[in-house]
């Protein structure tokens, strides 16, 4: 009857949680770099007065290389986590064989820092033990403090890493495919990308939970000043 009662009330209360944090964190990781590395190249190409033509091959090669290189860290990085994982979870479940009491023992720690007493985590620990594999993602959840990855996160980090870079990369190129001068090129790339920086840091903002307008601004921030530093440095360089 209790057990029917809390189904019930499960069923009346949908949570709405953020569940996509792993995808939103490699669309941020594609998109802000995207944004700000061809945005820095083609203003430190215009610096160093080259055409147009120039720098949007130029821009259309670091994107394409870029993402190639994003998309490849971003696999990398999540395959390395997936090893981790694999390693761990192999020398646990040898643990629990060899040293049961042991392993028994600190799943009695864990619950007694949640203010949980002796008797009442005892008959959950021998349940536990009665249950391997139960047992098992216990210890590598509340012990190690590893979910399982998803085995196909490697190539969907990847994937999404790199769609990200180049959707963020070709905004500060469009005006060089449509504006031969490069002065007014690079005044419309200017304009164009930070307000692409501040709408995706504002979204930034909104989706991590942090303050939307100063991500904005921070975003922002960052891209005038890394495109800033590369274009003078440029015009330093030519004297």
């Amino acid at each position: 009857m209790a057990g029917e009662l809390d189904k019930s009330l499960l069923n009346e209360h949908k949570e709405k949680h953020f569940t996509a944090g792993e995808v939103v964190r490699d669309i941020i990781i594609g998109v802000s770099d995207g944004l700000t590395v061809p945005f820095a190249l083609a203003a430190g190409l215009s610096g160093a007065n080259a055409s147009s033509a120039v720098i949007l091959t130029a821009g259309v090669a670091e994107v394409a290389a870029g993402a190639i290189s994003m998309g490849l860290g971003g696999y990398l990085a999540a395959k390395s986590e997936a090893d981790h994982y694999m390693r761990e979870l192999k020398r646990e479940q040898e643990e629990i064989i060899a040293v049961p009491d042991t392993e028994a023992a600190e799943v009695a720690e864990i619950l007694a820092d949640y203010g949980i007493l002796p008797h009442e985590y005892t008959p959950v620990v021998n349940a536990l033990r009665k249950n391997p594999k139960a047992w098992l993602d216990f210890m590598m959840k509340f012990e190690l403090g590893l979910e399982k990855p998803d085995p196909k996160r490697a190539f969907q980090s990847a994937f999404t890493i790199a769609i990200a870079y180049i959707v963020g990369g070709l905004v500060p190129l469009l005006p060089y495919m449509f504006i031969p001068t490069v002065t007014k090129a690079v005044l419309a790339s200017v304009v164009l990308t930070l307000m692409a920086l501040l709408i995706f840091g504002y979204a930034k903002g909104h989706f991590t939970g942090n303050r939307p307008f100063k991500s904005a601004f921070e975003t922002a921030l960052i891209g005038a000043l890394a495109s800033a530093a590369a274009f003078g440095m440029a015009k330093a360089i030519q004297g």
